[in-house]
Parts: C-alpha cells; sequence; structure tokens
C-alpha cells in the first residue's frame, strides 16, 4: 500500500500522527459532507420515507462487513461509546443466570466510557467491579493479557474489554478472552473504537456479545455518529430511547398512529433516535467504503513498515515499546526515560509542528494511511532533539 496523503487536505508543514485523537476527513468524505448539506434545501420536496431508512442500512452493512459478519440487522447506529455501553448497563439485570455477588470485569487504565456505565447497575444488582491490573514491568503484555484470563471465573458477569489498550497500543487475545467468558457464563463487551478501521476484527471468529465503534477516530467519518454489534443475548432487550423508527412498519408513514407494540428484529431496537442523520450519514458511508477499499489489514501493514526503521533508533535513545506481537502498528506507547517530563516532551514537539499525544505515563503516536516518512523523521528528529 502506498501513502495515501494526497487523499486529505493536511498541510505539509504538519506532522498529525495523532488519529487516535481524532481522524482527519478525506476529501471524498469532505466532498460527501458538502453535497449533503448543498442538496438538503434545493431537494428537499424530493424527500421519500425511503431516505429516512436505506443510507443508513448501507452504513450498517458496511459496518457488518468490516466485522467481517452478514449479519447487517444486529448492527445499530449510535452516538457514542458511553450510549452502547449503557445499553449493556440496562440490560444486565435480566442477564440469564445473573446474581447478587457477581463481578464486572474491567482493565486498569480504560477509558472512562467504558467505566463509569457500570456504577449505577452494580449497586442495584448488588455486584462488584473488579479491576485487572496493568503489570508494573517494563513490557506486560503477555502477563496482561494472562492477568485477564486468570480473573475470568464463575462469579465473572461481564467483561468489558477493548481491542486494544487507547493509551499503550497493547493487543489483547480476543478469542482466548472470549473462550473463557463463554465458559463461565459471562458476557464479553469489546470497545474497538482505536482498532476497527485499522487492524482487522472478526466476529465470527471472536463471537462478542456486544463491540462498538465510534466514528471520528479510525473510521475517519464525522463525531457524534458510531456504529454497534448486538449479539443475541440483546434479542429482547431493553433500548435507551423509545424511538418510533424503532419500531415495526415505521417505513410506513401515512399509518405512524397505528401504534405498534413490536420493534424491529435484531438490534434494530438499539439505533438512537434521528438515525437518518442527513448531513453526516453520507460522510460516514464514504469513510466506511473508503477504508474498506484501502482494507484494514492494508493499514496496519502500512503503519507498521512506515515505524519499522523508527523504532530501534528510539529504543537505543531509552524509549521503550510494548514488543511487537503484543502491540498494535497503528497506536504506539511510547514509554519515556525517567528523566523527561512528557507534558515537556509533548509542548516541544507541538513547536516543530509535530502533533502526537500524551496519555498515561508516555506519547501515544497514532499513525495511520496519510502519514509518510517525512512525518515519523520530523517525530523521530524532535524526540532526540
Amino acid at each position: 500500500m502506498k501513502c495515501q496523503k494526497d487523499q486529505f487536505n493536511l498541510s505539509p508543514s504538519v506532522h498529525y500522527i495523532n488519529c487516535a485523537t481524532r481522524g482527519p476527513f478525506s476529501k471524498k468524505v469532505e466532498a460527501a459532507g458538502y453535497q449533503a448539506i448543498q442538496n438538503l434545501t434545493p431537494l428537499i420536496h424530493t424527500l421519500t420515507p425511503t431516505d429516512f431508512f436505506e443510507p443508513v442500512w448501507e452504513v450498517r452493512a458496511l459496518f457488518a462487513r468490516l466485522l467481517n459478519t452478514s449479519a447487517t440487522g444486529r448492527i445499530a447506529v449510535i452516538p457514542s461509546v458511553s450510549y452502547a455501553m449503557s445499553v449493556v448497563a440496562c440490560n444486565l439485570p435480566a442477564k440469564a443466570g445473573l446474581r447478587a455477588g457477581q463481578k464486572i470485569l474491567l482493565l486498569e487504565g480504560e477509558f472512562p466510557s467504558d467505566v463509569y456505565a457500570w456504577e449505577r447497575v452494580a449497586r442495584q444488582e448488588n455486584l462488584s467491579i473488579q479491576t485487572v491490573a496493568m503489570p508494573d514491568t517494563k513490557q506486560c503484555g503477555a502477563d496482561w493479557n494472562t492477568a485477564i484470563l486468570e480473573a475470568i471465573t464463575p462469579e465473572t458477569a461481564l467483561v468489558v474489554c477493548p481491542h486494544v489498550h487507547w493509551m499503550y497500543g497493547f493487543l489483547f487475545d480476543l478469542q482466548e478472552i472470549s473462550r473463557k467468558a463463554k465458559a463461565v457464563g459471562a458476557w464479553l463487551v469489546v470497545d474497538t473504537t482505536q482498532s476497527v478501521g485499522a487492524l482487522p476484527f472478526d466476529v465470527e471468529k471472536i463471537q462478542p456479545d456486544m463491540v462498538v465503534s465510534a466514528g471520528y477516530k479510525w473510521l475517519m467519518g464525522p463525531y457524534s455518529l458510531g456504529l454497534a454489534y448486538f449479539g443475541e443475548v440483546f434479542d429482547g432487550g431493553i433500548p435507551l430511547e423509545e424511538t418510533w423508527m424503532a419500531r415495526q412498519d415505521s417505513h410506513l408513514f401515512h399509518k405512524l398512529t397505528d401504534y405498534q407494540a413490536h420493534y424491529q428484529p435484531e438490534a434494530f431496537r438499539y439505533n438512537m433516535g434521528e438515525q437518518s442523520n442527513f448531513t453526516q450519514m453520507p460522510m460516514l458511508k464514504v469513510a466506511l467504503e473508503q477504508i474498506l477499499d484501502w482494507n484494514p489489514a492494508e493499514i496496519q501493514a502500512y503503519c507498521r513498515t512506515l515505524f519499522r526503521e523508527a523504532i530501534p533508533v528510539l529504543e537505543q535513545a531509552g524509549f521503550w515499546l510494548e514488543p511487537e506481537e503484543f502491540r498494535a502498528a497503528h497506536l504506539l506507547g511510547l514509554r519515556l526515560p525517567e528523566h523527561v517530563n512528557p507534558m515537556d516532551l509533548h509542548k516541544k514537539l507541538v513547536n516543530q509542528q509535530v502533533y502526537v499525544s500524551v496519555r498515561g505515563s508516555g506519547l501515544r503516536i497514532s499513525p495511520n494511511v496519510y502519514n509518510d516518512a517525512a512525518d515519523v523523521q520530523a517525530l523521530v528528529r524532535a524526540l532526540l532533539d
């Protein structure tokens, strides 16, 4: 795969290696947004009931392809990760076999949206929250995966785990975690916000109960739109909101006051209200089409190749990373020498037009297909200066 910088309106003087914070729009996504806004008023008289549903179905189908599943009906449009997590929390009390004293298993240092959702339901159902600590060693990916597996017991009701750690880029063995969770009857919820779009994900192999991705990072779509997969355990569950579009026959606008007791099948009930989003949905569609065309496996390989020569140079200078087999190539958690203040270093990078993030105890470097060797060279030069 070759660099796609020419597909983005990025300033040549800026070295933006920060997709984990916010993915830029490609020129195609920008054009889709402009067109959606420009066409809305002149063509408003052509709007039909089909326009409320069909584009959303197309986006759901594209996301299903990214997850390697044909179950488009299990995809829901959501506004945020916290929304999807709240759906799980809302339905956890109805989980088969749930009993007081069981545990919700989290990881240390997880993103707040994956943490706050469980506090209320834990109190209400007399559950406890167990956090699996990150091992206190320089390279801990293997040990952390082992600790997660050991923490899953018959007392575990729910496992909440990312595909890639949002700060340090650790890879988690979701197939093994899912196998263990299923063996004890626990649900598995996976936040793929920092992976899907840049790293292959396979629902058929992993068999999670819920998967969620925000749309504005590695999917490189608009803010306030995301997508989630809900497995069979959520069929017949309780949605967060009673949107009219979730009900049977909601496409029959002339019969909307023939109120329906039944929802449309599978995950349709979990779609957010006003899911059609006539300006942003076309942008998300084009973004997903572009990612599928590039192919997440190719994106991952591109990012790995891009930093292959730089990583040994940085390690020789006292920086360190997780071994390659336990880290993603698109999200690098660069740990710093003890004498280096991360905020001071970040300020120096910004002064040299190099943009990464400070997260936890290091720098989060998150390249994508628009980055090139000049970006990496500018980063290394600034770090070693």
